[in-house]
């Protein structure tokens, strides 16, 4: 009987996949559009609030509003937000102590920084450890 569920369940999963995947050109470029409309205000609103913010500031507000959203689209554009705001941002002393240097492929240590870095902050997003790779690609420039 649990057999029967489980594949049932498997089955009506791949169907979804599958519908889905047929019909991508209806809603794909409507979603990568609002996703792009909203990676533009998110770097506008970087731009202004970095005008009058240190790099702190910009990315303690990137963390804590990111804190309460979820999902792809929304690790992008904070980061978009992160990265705008970082443009205009005053430095902040300090600001890269204990940061590891940045590389392509993160090592094991680079992980765990980042990992511990967000629990410390009570972020349990995923996405919160691509920010903390921006703050290593920021710190490493």
């Amino acid at each position: 009987m649990i057999r029967k569920f489980i594949w049932a369940t498997l089955f009506f999963i791949a169907g979804g996949i599958f519908i889905a995947w047929l019909v991508q050109d209806l809603w794909l470029p409507e979603w990568n559009k609002e996703l792009a409309d909203k990676s533009s205000e998110f770097r506008a609103k970087g731009l202004a609030f970095g005008k009058t913010a240190d790099q702190q500031a910009c990315f303690d507000e990137a963390l804590t509003s990111f804190n309460r959203c979820s999902g792809f689209a929304c690790t992008i554009t904070h980061g978009k937000f992160l990265k705008a705001c970082w443009e205009n941002a005053a430095p902040t002393e300090g600001f890269c102590d204990g940061v590891p240097a940045y590389s392509e492929k993160p090592s094991d240590d680079d992980k765990s920084w980042a990992r511990h870095a967000c629990w410390d902050r009570d972020i349990r997003g995923e996405g919160c450890r691509l920010l903390m790779r921006q703050q290593q690609l920021l710190c490493s420039q």
